[in-house]
């Protein structure tokens, strides 16, 4: 049977279907931590992947993309997000990231509220970020609730994952959300967790119950480690109280996210084998409780052997996904200075793709070009660290992406300066 030759841009045109398409001829990563295989081969068939890497065969009858002087990788995870959760700050309408005012915490399901038709979501996608972990914020106690997994599609169902994790605030926020100080929050936290691993000790009915029944039910898969519990917490006194926890719950699975001070104690972070969901490049002291930021902290908590994925977590001007790319680059960058500790190429990949996946239990399913995964695919015009490189194609589930997004729309609205009868905003 004769073959289809498509080149990257050609395809975008192309119907969404989830085939059999053979990406050839382009520098490929795996996202797993190897280094990139030049002229490699990418297989996708019924939405996975079949194959990855050099000498790979073009199966018959498969669409062949030439992607010959392009990279191809995985799609970008993006681990801490509110993408499909809220669209923009100062507009409680399409905020739904924390409930101060609900009864209810531990027990909120996020991925009930995901709009997948948002504009970032079309943006982030446009810049090959493919999944995301949606993070709830805390509200009237330091449990955000259910977080959830999502895709990037251009489809009306989102939710790869719903109730994937629990997540909850420690620290400063936590301290201001569990009553006023850390000790209160840690008893709140503890008498949440004894809750859930005893519910028939727990009296709900009282007016002065910490915590209701259905917050304890939610709990429930947490202390019996079926769902890992998110914690954000940045000082190393507080990571230490935090991993305490494995002693009294063997059982949970914890996973730290910010740990801006998690190299300090590195050595304890990765004996209790607890991922780190870390900030980038966070290197300024903006919080006491993070009074030792260090660009280089994810390149020691990585040396130490703890498994870190890189978010933008802590990150102030705002939750842009789009960023992560330029995080893991930089972190590559950071191994040329001296005294600095950063990432090799092929860790710094994984670090915003399979790791992100690894530190929720999903690495299997997501994060990587390897057999059997979820076809998350980005073709890219030059190397995906390098911030001048964009997409220019993307897969997700095996099915081609639209490139589109609102800021594309503009930019090309504004190209054409001529004046017409109406204004650019009545164009079509």
């Amino acid at each position: 049977m004769k073959r289809l030759l498509l080149t990257a841009a050609s395809l975008i045109a192309a119907p969404l279907s989830a085939e059999t398409i053979a990406i050839t001829g382009g520098t490929v990563a795996i996202g797993d931590g190897s280094q990139p295989i030049g002229g490699g081969t990418v297989v996708i068939a019924n939405g996975r992947i079949v194959s990855a890497g050099a000498g790979v065969a073009v199966p018959a009858g498969a669409r062949v993309i030439d992607a010959t002087g392009k990279w191809v990788s995985p799609g970008i995870v993006a681990g801490v997000s509110t993408l499909g959760l809220m669209e923009g700050y100062g507009m409680d309408e399409v905020n739904d990231t924390t409930a101060s005012k609900s009864p209810f915490s531990a027990a909120i399901d996020v991925s009930t509220a995901i709009n997948p038709t948002g504009q970032r979501v079309a943006t982030e996608r446009s810049s090959g970020i493919t999944r995301a972990f949606v993070i709830p914020a805390a509200g009237n106690t330091m449990f955000g609730g259910q977080g959830a997994v999502i895709d990037l599609g251009a489809d009306v169902d989102p939710v790869t994952k719903a109730r994937a994790f629990q997540y909850v605030e420690l620290g400063e926020d936590g301290a201001s959300a569990g009553g006023g100080s850390r000790p209160a929050a840690y008893v709140l936290l503890k008498t949440a967790l004894a809750a859930a691993a005893n519910p028939a000790s727990a009296d709900f009915a009282h007016k002065d119950a910490l915590i209701t029944r259905q917050d304890a039910e939610a709990l429930g898969p947490v202390v019996r480690g079926a769902m890992p519990l998110l914690v954000h917490v940045e000082r190393a006194a507080d990571i230490r109280a935090v991993l305490a926890l494995k002693a009294q719950y063997p059982a949970i699975r914890l996973v730290l996210v910010g740990a801006t001070e998690g190299w300090m104690i590195a050595d304890q972070i990765a004996a209790a084998r607890v991922p780190v969901i870390a900030a980038g490049l966070l290197d300024l002291p903006e919080k006491f409780e993070t009074m030792a930021a260090t660009q280089s902290n994810v390149g020691r908590l990585t040396r130490a052997g703890v498994t870190v994925a890189v978010s933008n977590a802590d990150i102030s001007e705002g939750p842009y996904e789009s960023y992560l790319t330029q995080y893991a680059g930089n972190l590559v960058a950071l191994t040329k200075l001296p005294g600095a500790q950063g990432l090799d190429w092929g860790q710094a990949l994984a670090s915003i793709t399979s790791k992100p996946a690894a530190a929720i239990g999903m690495d299997r399913e997501i994060g990587s070009l390897r057999s059997g995964r979820r076809a998350d695919v980005v073709i890219w015009d030059g190397d995906p660290l390098e911030l001048a490189s964009a997409p220019t194609a993307i897969f997700i589930d095996g099915i081609a992406q639209p490139m589109t997004s609102r800021q594309t729309r503009l930019r090309d609205r504004y190209l054409d300066p001529v004046e017409k009868n109406l204004p650019k905003a009545y164009e079509r």
